[in-house]
């Protein structure tokens, strides 16, 4: 079996372009949750926080340039978490068929 013990070099600009960036949208957050966008505010948050944590994947912990089993593992990831949030809210979604108090 064959390595590769080649990596992938990242200029730094790009790190101090993802950095600002990250900053920026810190702001913007902070800045949405001032405005009063009734029931979109939290969806306009996690929007926001979507993305940050989707640069932080991709640039930082090197997915983007990483291989393909490196690529499954995290989409693999993401949709487990996916469930288990489905399957939570489903929990409390149907509680009230129980009596249990719930939303």
């Amino acid at each position: 079996m064959q390595e590769h013990s080649e990596h992938h070099i990242v200029p730094k600009r790009v790190y101090a372009l993802v950095f600002a960036t990250l900053i920026v949208l810190t702001w913007v957050t902070a800045w949405v949750a001032t405005v009063d966008l009734g029931a979109f505010n939290i969806y306009v948050a996690l929007s926001i926080a979507t993305f940050k944590a989707s640069i932080v994947v991709l640039f930082f912990m090197h997915v983007k340039y990483g291989t393909r089993l490196t690529k499954f593992i995290v989409c693999s990831g993401i949709l487990w978490l996916m469930f288990l949030l489905f399957v939570t809210m489903g929990d409390i979604w149907t509680r009230s068929w129980m009596g249990v108090p719930g939303r």
